[in-house]
C-alpha cells in the first residue's frame, strides 16, 4: 500500500500519544468532567495542519476507535481546512484514499470506519470534481473502478455508491458546480442500475447483498430517470413473491417494499406516473398475494405501508377506474376488477380486529388514503365514459350512477368500519389498559372524525341515516345497557362531522335530538355516553337556530338544555355541561331570551358547582340577557356580577395565612368576570342604559374591587394572568362597550402602578393596548389628515409615561437584564412604538433626560441576540426617528435626536450587519439603517466611515475594499432597495458566507 509521504510526518511517540488520548476518551472509567476535557483536545489536535499526517498511522492502528477516528480526521480535515492543503497534492491524497479504503475492507475493519472513508472520499470528490477542466473527471466510475480492481465485495461497492448519492444531494454546492456534480451522478446511472440488477437477480440470493443493492437504489432514485427505474420494478415485485416451502422472506420482503414505496414518493415515478409499469403490476400481485390482513407480523405491516403509499401515488387511476370494462394486459380481468380488490383489501386494513394501539397499529396508517381519494371522485373524468362513442346522454347518465352506486358502497363499509374500530371496550377490559395506550386510542378516534368528514361528502344524509338507524336498532334490543358503549361510538362519529353538516334544516338531526334518540339516552351513570353527547351537543349548537318550530312543546332546543342542565351537578360532567350550555346559549340567545326567568331559577341554584364551571354558566347566562333591550339587562347583570365582585372583596380581606385559597378564589372570580364582561352588546339605547344609575354603581363597585385586586396581587403570576384577561374584557374601544365596559384612563394607572410593583410582559402588553383605546380609530373620517389625540387622552400619557418609564428601564437597565427577560424587553418597545404612533409629543414632554434612558437602553438592545427583542427596537426607532422627522410641530426635536443618538443607534447597526446580531434580523437593521440614511445623509456617511474604520469596530471578514464599497452604495443608493442589497452583500462578506448556498438562500430569512 503507498505511504502518505506528502503528508505531515509524525514521530511515532506523538502519534501514540493522541491514540492514547482517544482510547481515553471512549473509556468509561473517566468522569463526565474529563471526558468533555479530553473532547475538546481532540478537536484541537484535528484543526492542527499535523493532524494531516495521523490519518494513515490512525486507520492502520489495531483500535478500532483509533481508526474512526483517523477516517473521521480525513473527512474533517479536507471538509473544514481544504484551502491549506496543497493543491498539488489533491491528486497524491485521491489516490491514497482508496488505497486505504480498500486495504481496511479487505483487512475486516468494522463499518463505521468503512462508512466514514466512503464520506472522506465524497468530500474529496466535492473539492476537486467540480471545474474545468476537472481534476478528478468521470470520478464515480473511476472509485469504483479502483475499489473493485482491489478486490472489493459487490456488498461494499453499493454500500459506497449509497453514500455518493447521500452525500452529493446534501451538499452544499452552488450554481455550475452542483449542475456538474449531478451530471456526474446522471453519467453514473447507467452503471448503478446494472450493478442492482445484477445483485438482485442472482440465482441464490445473499441478503446482505440484497440489502445493500436495494438501500444502494433507494438512495439513487431521487436522481434516476425513470426509464432507469422502471426494469428494476418487475425485480422488486419477484423479491416479494413468496417461496412455495417457507413462504414470505420478511427481511427480504421488507426491503424490497420499502424500495417501491420510495419509487411512488419520491422519484421520476412519483405522483401517479407509470400505471402501466408500476401500478397495474403492483394491482396483479396484490391479487394474488396481497390478502394478508389480520396477520400481525412485520410482512403484514410492510404491506399496509405498501398499500397507503400506492393509494397516494395512484388515487386519480382508482377513481378513474373503479368501474372501467378495460383489462389488464396480460390478465383475464378488467381495471375494476383490480380496483375493487385494492380497495377491498385497504377496507380490511382500515378495520383490522381489536382496538387500535393495543391490539394493532396498522389500520391508522390507511385513514389519509380515503381523502385523497374522495377528492379524486370529484375530478376525475371517467375513461368510459370519456371515449363514450354513442354519447347518449341517458346511457351517460346510467354509468355514472353505476360508478357512484359503487362509490357509495365503498364509503359505506368504511363508515360501519370505522363506527366498529371506535368503539371503547367495556369497563372491564379497559381497566387493564395502559394510560398511554388509551391516549393513544383517543388520538386515533379523533383522526376517524376527519376521514368520516370525508365520507359525509360522499354519503351525505344517507350517512346520518344510518347512524340513526343502527342507534334504534340497538336501542330496541332487550338489556339496552349493554350497548351503551357502541351508541357512544355512533354519537362519537355524527360530532365528528358537524364542520361538514350543512347549517339547515335536517330530519336526521330533528330525530337526534328529539324523544327518539336524546329522549332515551341515560340521565344518570354511564357518564361517557353522556359526555359524548354533551359534546355532540355543543358542536351543533348553532344547528338549533335553523331547526324546525316545534309543534308541540317542549323544544327541540329546550330538550338539549335540559339534558345539559341535569348533568351540571355531577363533577365527572360538569365542564362539558357548562361548555354545552355556553355553545347553545351564545348561538341562540335571541331564541332563549324568552326563558329568562328559567335561567334566573338556574342562577339561583349553582352552589353546588365548582367556580370554574359556575362562570362558564355565568357567561352562558350573560349570552342569553344580551338578546333583552338594554334597560332589561340591568337587574339581571347586576345579580350576575354583583355577587362576584362581593366574594372578590371578601377575598381580600381573608386571613394571610390563607393565600393558596385567596389566589384560587380571585383568579375564578376575575376569570367569572372576563367571560360576562366579554359580551357585547348592540343597541341604541345602550348609553342611557349606561348611564343608569344601578350600572354605574355596578361599575363603581367593580373598579374599586379590581384596583384592590391589582394593588395586593398584581404580583402573583396567576392572578396577574387572570387580571390581564379580565383588562382585555372589561375595556373596549368606542364602537364594542357594554354596560359593564370600563374606561381606558383609569385602568392605564392601574397598570402603571402594577409595573412599578413588578415589570411584566403581561402589563406591558396590556399598556399597548390602552394607548390604542385612548386615541381610537375614527370609523367614519371627516378629513383624510389623520386625527389628533384628545387633550385628556395626552394628558394622561403625560402623566403615566414618566411613571412606566422609571419602573421599565430600573429592570431594564440591571446588568444582564434584557438578556435573561426577552419578552418584557420585546413588550417594553412594542409598547413605546404604539406610543410613538399615537402619542409622539408625549415623548418630547419627558422630564430631563428620561428620553436619553430611553434611547440609550434602545441601542443597548439592538446588540441582543434574541430575535423578536431586537426587532421590536428597530420597529421603536424607526418610527420614532420617522415621525419625529416628519413632524411640523416639534420644533428642532428631529436634529436634536439624531445628533444626540445617531451614532451609537448606527454603530449598533452596522455591528449587527457584521455578526453581533443573528442574521434573522438583518432585514429589520436594514429598515432602521435605510431610514436614517435616507433622512440624514451627511451625518451617515461621516458616521459610517468613522465606525467601519476605528479600531475598535468589531472583528469580521470584511476588509477595508469591501467597507469602502458599503458606504459608496449606502450613501449613492436612491432608493431602499438598492439600499437593501448593499446591506445584504456587506452582511455576507462580514460574515464570511458570501459564495455559499446558505448564505444566499437565507438572505430573505
Amino acid at each position: 500500500m503507498s505511504s502518505g509521504n506528502f503528508l505531515p510526518d509524525l514521530s511515532p511517540p506523538d502519534v501514540q500519544q493522541a491514540a492514547q488520548l482517544i482510547q481515553q476518551a471512549y473509556s468509561s472509567a473517566h468522569a463526565q468532567v474529563d471526558q468533555r476535557r479530553i473532547q475538546q483536545e481532540l478537536v484541537e489536535i484535528q484543526r492542527r495542519p499535523e493532524a494531516w499526517g495521523l490519518i494513515v498511522p490512525f486507520i492502520e492502528h489495531p483500535d478500532p476507535n483509533v481508526q474512526f477516528f483517523g477516517a473521521h480526521t480525513a473527512q474533517v480535515k479536507i471538509m473544514r481546512d481544504w484551502d491549506s492543503f496543497p493543491e498539488e497534492n489533491a491528486e497524491h491524497l485521491r489516490d491514497l484514499l482508496l488505497k486505504l479504503t480498500s486495504h481496511s475492507i479487505l483487512t475486516g475493519k468494522g463499518k463505521v470506519v468503512c462508512r466514514k472513508l466512503f464520506v472522506a472520499i465524497t468530500s474529496l470528490a466535492l473539492r476537486i470534481a467540480p471545474g474545468s477542466p476537472s481534476r478528478w473527471p468521470d470520478w464515480i466510475v473511476s472509485a469504483v473502478n479502483s475499489l473493485s480492481s482491489s478486490g472489493m465485495p459487490p456488498e461494499q461497492l453499493l454500500a459506497f455508491l449509497t453514500i455518493v448519492a447521500e452525500e452529493v444531494e446534501t451538499a452544499d454546492l452552488l450554481g455550475s458546480s452542483k449542475m456538474q456534480m449531478h451530471q456526474s451522478l446522471l453519467d453514473a446511472s447507467p452503471m448503478v442500475v446494472q450493478a442492482v440488477i445484477t445483485s438482485i437477480t442472482r440465482p441464490t440470493l445473499i441478503l446482505p447483498e440484497l440489502q445493500s443493492a436495494l438501500k444502494c437504489f433507494q438512495a439513487w432514485i431521487y436522481t434516476l430517470r425513470a426509464n432507469d427505474i422502471t426494469p428494476i420494478i418487475p425485480l422488486l415485485i419477484t423479491i416479494m413473491m413468496p417461496s412455495p416451502d417457507s413462504g414470505f422472506d420478511e427481511s427480504a420482503f421488507s426491503a424490497a417494499s420499502d424500495v417501491l414505496q420510495e419509487i411512488m414518493t419520491r422519484s421520476s415515478l412519483a405522483g401517479g406516473a407509470g400505471t402501466g409499469t408500476l401500478t397495474e403490476p403492483l394491482l396483479v400481485w396484490l391479487d394474488g398475494y396481497g390478502d394478508r390482513a389480520g396477520s400481525v407480523d412485520g410482512v403484514s405491516h410492510s404491506l399496509c405501508k405498501l398499500l397507503v403509499a400506492l393509494g397516494d401515488h395512484s388515487t386519480m387511476y382508482f377513481a378513474s377506474n373503479i368501474t372501467s370494462l378495460k383489462p389488464i394486459p396480460g390478465t383475464p380481468y378488467r381495471r375494476a376488477y383490480f380496483v375493487q380488490k385494492f380497495l377491498h383489501l385497504l377496507l380490511k386494513y382500515t378495520g383490522l380486529p381489536g382496538y387500535y394501539g393495543v391490539d394493532e397499529e396498522a389500520s391508522e396508517m390507511t385513514l389519509g388514503f380515503w381523502y385523497l381519494f374522495q377528492e379524486s371522485l370529484w375530478s376525475v373524468e371517467y375513461e368510459d365514459q370519456a371515449e363514450d362513442q354513442d354519447g347518449i346522454p341517458s346511457l351517460l347518465d346510467v354509468k355514472e350512477k353505476e360508478q357512484w352506486a359503487v362509490v357509495n358502497a365503498v364509503y359505506v363499509q368504511l363508515v360501519e368500519i370505522l363506527r366498529r374500530k371506535v368503539t371503547w371496550p367495556d369497563q372491564r377490559t379497559l381497566s387493564h389498559w395502559a394510560k398511554d395506550e388509551i391516549d393513544r386510542f383517543q388520538v386515533y378516534r379523533r383522526d376517524v372524525g376527519d376521514t368520516l368528514i370525508n365520507a359525509y361528502y360522499i354519503l351525505r344524509n344517507d350517512m346520518l341515516g344510518y347512524f340513526l338507524e343502527d342507534m334504534q336498532k340497538r336501542f330496541a334490543q332487550p338489556n339496552g345497557s349493554q350497548g351503551w358503549e357502541e351508541i357512544e361510538a355512533t354519537l362519537h362519529c355524527i360530532m365528528s362531522i358537524q364542520e361538514a353538516v350543512p347549517l339547515e334544516d335536517n330530519p336526521f338531526l330533528a330525530r337526534l335530538f328529539g324523544p327518539d334518540v336524546l329522549g332515551r339516552l341515560p340521565t344518570s351513570g354511564q357518564d361517557r355516553i353522556r359526555r359524548t353527547m354533551l359534546g355532540l351537543i355543543a358542536a351543533y349548537s348553532t344547528w338549533f337556530t335553523k331547526a324546525p318550530t316545534p309543534t308541540s312543546t317542549p323544544s327541540l332546543l329546550m330538550n338539549a338544555i335540559s339534558y345539559v342542565v341535569t348533568a351540571l351537578p355531577e363533577p365527572a360532567l360538569c365542564l362539558p355541561a357548562a361548555n354545552a350550555l355556553r355553545d347553545l346559549c351564545d348561538a341562540n340567545r335571541a331564541a332563549l331570551a324568552p326563558h329568562i326567568g328559567a335561567f334566573a331559577e338556574l342562577h339561583a341554584g349553582l352552589s353546588g358547582i365548582s367556580d370554574t364551571e359556575k362562570s362558564k354558566v355565568l357567561q352562558s347566562i350573560a349570552s342569553v340577557i344580551q338578546a333583552l333591550p338594554p334597560e332589561e339587562e340591568i337587574p339581571p347583570i347586576q345579580a350576575i356580577v354583583s355577587p362576584v365582585v362581593e366574594k372578590l372583596a371578601q377575598a381580600l380581606h381573608v386571613s394571610s395565612q390563607l393565600v393558596d385559597e385567596t389566589r384560587i378564589i380571585i383568579i375564578s372570580q376575575l376569570q367569572t368576570l372576563s367571560g360576562v364582561a366579554k359580551e357585547r352588546a348592540e343597541a341604541e339605547r345602550l348609553q342611557q342604559a349606561r348611564d343608569n344609575y344601578t350600572m354605574v354603581k355596578v361599575r363603581e363597585d367593580l373598579f374599586n374591587t379590581i384596583r384592590n385586586v391589582a394593588t395586593f396581587w398584581s404580583t402573583d403570576a396567576g392572578v396577574s394572568d387572570a387580571l390581564s384577561d379580565f383588562f382585555r374584557s372589561i375595556t373596549s374601544l368606542p364602537s364594542d362597550i357594554t354596560l359593564l365596559s370600563l374606561p381606558a384612563a383609569p385602568i392605564f394607572e392601574i397598570i402603571c402602578l402594577a409595573c412599578q410593583r413588578q415589570l411584566t410582559a403581561v402589563w406591558l402588553s396590556l399598556a399597548t393596548m390602552l394607548v390604542i383605546q385612548l386615541d381610537p380609530p375614527v370609523l367614519f373620517p371627516t378629513s383624510t389628515l389623520k386625527s389628533t389625540p384628545s387633550p385628556e387622552a395626552l394628558g394622561v400619557i403625560s402623566t403615566l409615561l414618566p411613571i412606566l418609564l422609571e419602573a421599565s428601564l430600573g429592570v431594564l437597565g440591571q446588568p444582564g437584564a434584557m438578556e435573561a427577560n426577552p419578552d418584557i424587553v420585546q413588550a417594553f418597545f412594542g409598547c413605546m412604538d404604539t406610543i410613538a404612533k399615537h402619542f409622539l409629543v408625549g415623548f418630547y414632554r419627558l422630564p430631563p433626560g428620561a428620553l436619553d434612558a430611553l434611547m440609550q437602553c434602545a441601542v443597548t438592545s439592538l446588540s441582543l441576540q434574541e430575535r423578536y427583542s431586537l426587532v421590536a427596537t428597530c420597529t421603536f426607532l424607526e418610527t420614532l426617528i420617522r415621525r419625529t422627522a416628519s413632524s411640523d410641530d416639534l420644533g428642532d426635536a428631529s436634529p436634536m435626536l439624531i445628533q444626540g443618538h445617531g451614532r451609537p443607534i448606527l454603530r449598533a447597526v452596522l455591528c449587527g450587519f457584521a455578526g453581533v446580531a443573528p442574521r434573522s434580523a438583518t432585514q429589520n437593521l436594514i429598515e432602521l439603517l435605510s431610514i436614517v440614511a435616507s433622512k440624514f445623509p451627511a451625518e451617515t456617511r461621516t458616521w459610517m466611515t468613522d465606525i467601519l474604520f476605528a479600531d475598535d469596530f468589531v472583528q469580521s471578514k470584511a476588509g477595508p475594499e469591501a467597507k469602502r464599497a458599503f458606504v459608496k452604495a449606502i450613501i449613492g443608493s436612491r432608493s431602499p432597495k438598492k439600499t437593501r442589497e448593499a446591506a445584504q452583500q456587506f452582511t455576507l462578506v462580514a460574515r464570511g458566507l458570501e459564495g455559499t448556498s446558505f448564505g444566499y438562500a437565507s438572505l430573505n430569512i
